[in-house]
């Protein structure tokens, strides 16, 4: 599959109300929620931008925020694998030319399958081709099925496109797959889905400053409580003002001081400058064991001098 690379210039993103540039006009959309933008889902989008160059056509992805589970399930959180700024920043490097976002409230989830696609599809973006995975549904009580979409492109006069599962050694590559691999802490597993380690952005906050006590000096960030992500120790990649540094973190509750709220803490190698208020991507590359309470101070440290050693050779 060849697909152009990522424009250099702005990746619009269109919301609600927001017209259809003239240089967007009759678009391939790749269709879906996307959320992680893993290989399955690059598989759809590549498609999409293969057609679109094909036919001389820009190329864009549609998808909605927030996840439709978080409406309809909203009193179960779903571990997001990219928020939708980290969702839309994977998107714009695909070499789509831009994506549209939908809302999914209450008006959303009621809308039939054939008005979604007379309303949105055919009068808002004026499709030149719908992309959408094997398994995509849409519409009030999932309606539009790709059966039902292929039909609705004849009707409307639009081409579809329904790209089969890509499946990694016999299983099929999936949103909740690599979701289930990451609360095991395979995040090696997780990495060879996606297509590149699983990362996680969020703002440096101060903790309780005991790292620097220890020899470790931290950045503390506080997660999304619906993240699922095994608590334990794992070699990293801490990306700094567009420089990669290397790294040893701890995603838990810390049983040996205080047993809180779960927190990622990462030891950042060689690095000594001020993080606070920074929001930081954190790159996941292999899982070194699982989170311990130790004796005392003494038994910590010396484990923490091992999970060092074992990162940077895990890192290169």
């Amino acid at each position: 599959m060849t697909h152009a690379a990522a424009s250099p210039h702005p990746f619009p993103i269109l919301r609600e109300g927001d017209a259809l540039p003239p240089a967007l006009a009759r678009p391939v959309v790749a269709i879906g929620n996307f959320d992680g933008v893993h290989r399955g889902h690059r598989a759809v989008i590549g498609t999409a931008i293969d057609q679109a160059r094909s036919l001389g056509r820009p190329a864009l992805a549609l998808t909605f925020e927030p996840h439709p589970r978080a409406y309809f399930r909203p009193a179960e959180p779903i571990f997001r694998l990219t928020p939708e700024p980290m969702k839309l920043k994977r998107l714009s490097e695909t070499g789509l030319d831009g994506a549209v976002v939908l809302a999914f409230d209450a008006t959303m989830a009621g809308r039939e399958a054939e008005d979604f696609v007379a309303a949105i599809l055919v009068a808002r973006l004026g499709v030149a081709m719908v992309v959408a995975g094997y398994d995509f549904h849409f519409g009030k009580g999932r309606g539009g099925s790709p059966l039902f979409l292929r039909e609705a492109g004849k009707r409307h006069g639009f081409g579809v496109e329904i790209v089969p599962p890509l499946l990694d050694e016999g299983a099929q590559i999936s949103s909740s797959v690599i979701r289930a691999a990451l609360a095991q802490g395979r995040v090696e597993q997780a990495a060879h889905m996606l297509g590149a380690p699983f990362a996680i952005e969020a703002e440096v906050v101060h903790g309780d400053k005991r790292g620097r006590e220890l020899g470790y000096p931290t950045a503390n960030m506080r997660l999304d409580p619906a993240v699922t992500l095994a608590h334990g120790i794992y070699a990293v990649t801490v990306e700094i003002d567009g420089v990669r540094h290397k790294g040893v973190a701890s995603f838990g509750r810390r049983p040996t001081f205080d047993d809180g709220a779960p927190r990622l803490e990462t030891f950042i190698f060689d690095y000594a400058g001020d993080l606070y208020g920074r929001v930081l991507t954190v790159a996941f590359h292999a899982w070194l064991r699982p989170e311990l309470k130790f004796d005392g101070i003494d038994a910590l440290i010396a484990q923490m001098d091992i999970d060092s050693a074992r990162a940077r050779a895990a890192l290169g």
